[in-house]
């Protein structure tokens, strides 16, 4: 089976932040998902914590 591009998050936040996440996003010409994607990673870009590659996880479930 081919490794899936992406995975579903489901979540529940307050209303008035989804309404913030979806300004933000249409201010920068983004869907909610992607800018989600991309707070996460400038999150983590400033945290200093690393980020896997997509084909890293993979391999690492391929090889148990």
């Amino acid at each position: 089976m081919a490794p899936k591009k992406t995975a579903t998050l489901n979540l529940r936040i307050d209303p008035s932040l989804k309404e913030a996440l979806k300004t933000a996003a249409e201010a920068q010409h983004r869907s909610v998902a992607n800018m989600v994607e991309k707070l996460i990673r400038d999150h983590c870009e400033k945290e200093d914590i690393a980020l896997l590659e997509q084909h890293s996880l993979f391999d690492d479930k391929n090889d148990e």
